[in-house]
Formats: structure tokens, sequence, C-alpha cells
């Protein structure tokens, strides 16, 4: 199956204008500027957060310290305009820190509960493997249902609900793997990497990074997110391109050096980043490339890869459907 016989054929190239009005565009324009000016040289790796934020999904940025992935978050949180919270995740974090917890009130001889920071919109769990399990399965309720329930108690999350969550390399000392079930949470996982030669010395010769997120200014508000991501709905995807999705799942399923495949929530996370991903790019109509774009990020944390399996299987994955 090629990528060349997948296409929207027999749709029309609708501009993404016709599903975003004028002030939205430029809006979410000026937004990822304002983030790549505060993070150098990372371009894909912004327009990928940004996708997972208007998605509906959640994002994890995994990489060494000190590469930005916190300044990523930051500056991300600053632009959106978004109620922001961050939580510091280490090895005595109690799940109770991050949800809240119901404390007995003698007035009223009732408990009564104290939310946690989770009870906000953008949600940074910073260094999220450095906490133990128990913690971190915490924020699983919240990241699949957009609701904590204590104490047998159900109480609904802010809309929209967005997790960013930084961590190390597993094979750093003082960290936990997260679980696969909570890996499948995260819609999109980036690693930035070191930036090239020039962004690394504009970020030398420039401002401290902190001052400047410090100075940020809104560009997003919480009403221009909720309907970027109606909008995001509304991208168009064709037969043949679920197919070529469906294939990818497929070929996932039995390619050499994978225990576990794909899932078929993992097809539908693919389909709706690549909807937002169209959109970002002016299209109302997602192509074989968006996918490609994509497949990476949201499938490499979801394969269960065989002890021997070589680097990148992802992406041999998508190329041999790709050329198949």
């Amino acid at each position: 199956m090629t990528a060349g016989k997948i296409t929207a054929a027999g749709t029309t190239a609708v501009h993404s204008a016709t599903i975003l009005t004028d002030a939205l565009r430029l809006a979410l324009e000026q937004a990822q500027a304002q983030v790549n000016a505060l993070v150098l040289g990372k371009a894909q790796a912004v327009r990928l957060a940004f996708v997972a934020l208007l998605s509906d999904g959640h994002l994890l940025i995994e990489d060494l310290p000190g590469l930005g992935k916190t300044t990523l978050a930051h500056a991300l949180a600053a632009t959106l305009g978004l109620e922001f919270q961050r939580v510091q995740f280490t090895s005595d974090l109690l799940p109770a820190d991050v949800v809240g917890v119901s404390v007995f009130d003698p007035q009223s001889r009732q408990f009564q509960f104290h939310p946690g920071p989770v009870f906000t919109q953008v949600l940074l769990a910073d260094e999220i493997n450095r906490a133990p399990p128990r913690t971190q399965s915490a924020l699983l309720e919240a990241m699949a249902e957009h609701q904590v329930t204590v104490d047998g108690h159900t109480h609904p999350l802010p809309d929209p609900f967005f997790v960013i969550a930084t961590q190390n390399p597993v094979d750093l000392s003082g960290t936990y793997p997260l679980p696969d079930s909570q890996l499948d949470r995260f819609l999109l996982r980036l690693q930035l990497g070191y930036p090239d030669e020039a962004a690394e010395r504009d970020l030398l010769a420039g401002a401290d990074r902190r001052n400047l997120i410090a100075q940020t200014k809104p560009v997003l508000n919480t009403d221009d997110v909720l309907a970027i991501r109606r909008a995001v709905d509304a991208v168009y995807v064709s037969e043949n391109l679920i197919h070529y999705v469906q294939a990818l799942l497929a070929r996932s399923r039995k390619h050499p050096g994978v225990r576990v495949g794909l899932s078929p929530r993992a097809g539908l996370a693919l389909l709706r980043a690549a909807r937002a991903y169209a959109l970002l790019l002016g299209r109302a109509h997602v192509v074989p490339e968006d996918v490609q774009a994509l497949f990476a990020a949201v499938a490499s944390h979801r394969l269960v890869a065989e002890a021997d399996a070589a680097p990148d299987i992802a992406k041999s994955i998508l190329y041999a459907v790709t050329v198949d």
C-alpha cells in the first residue's frame, strides 16, 4: 500500500479558514509563534505540543535533563491563558498530594473534599517518573475520564483539561517506568534532543527563559481552545486514509520484533492527532503526510517490543506499510 495512493480523493481541498474564523486562525498562528520564540529551534516539537492540546489529549515529553522539557511546558501554559498548576513529582509524593483528600470537619460533622492540584486546566507533571507507581497511577482516571473519584465520590475536572508530563530516560537512577496503561493515556510522546548550533547560540546569548516566560502574555483563552477543538472535529478524513491507518495497526501486530501491537484506541488517537495536525498546517482535510509525521510520536510508547528488537521500530512499521 503506497502512500501515494492514500489521498483525499473526491474531496474538495477546503482551506481551514472555512472551519476557523479569521480571528481564531490568527490567534492560533500567534500562539505557535510565541512558543517558538521561547523554545528555540524546536518548531516541530512545538507543533506536536499544540496537536496534543487541540486533540483533547495529553503530552509526554521525554529526554535528558536540561534540554528544555519544562521550558516547553511552561511556555505552552503561559501562551494558552488557561488555569495552570505544576507538581514536582518526587519519591515521597502521595496520590492525595495530586488528586486531593477528604478531611473531617468537626463543625459540620462531615468530610469535606479539598481538591488537589489536578483540578486545573493545564497540569504540568514535572519528572513524573521520579514518583512511585502508585502516585503515577493517581493520574490515570483523571487523564482518561477527566474526573477524580475520592472516597466513592466523583469530582469532574475543568474543561479543557490538559496534562503535560516530563520524564527523564528510565535508565537514569531514581526513576520508575510508567505503567503501560498510563503511557497509553498520553496521545503523543516527544523527545526534544539537543538544539542545533544556531538555536543554541541564540539561547546562550539571549535572556533567561524563565524571565521571558514570566513576561509572556496569553494569546488564547478557554473559549478559543474549545472552539479550535470543535474545528478539529470537523476536519475531513477520507475512507482511503482510514484504510491506511488500519493497515498500520494491522502491520504493528505482526511486525518482527513487536510483542504487543497497536490497539484500536491507538488508531483513533492517530486519526484525532492527524486532524489537528492538518488544521495547524491550514487544511480542512487529512493527507497521508500528516499520519506519517505523527506515527512515531503516537505509536512508539504504545508498542511493546521484544528485547532484541531494532531501535525505531515505529518508523520501520511505517516504512513497511508505505512501500508495501
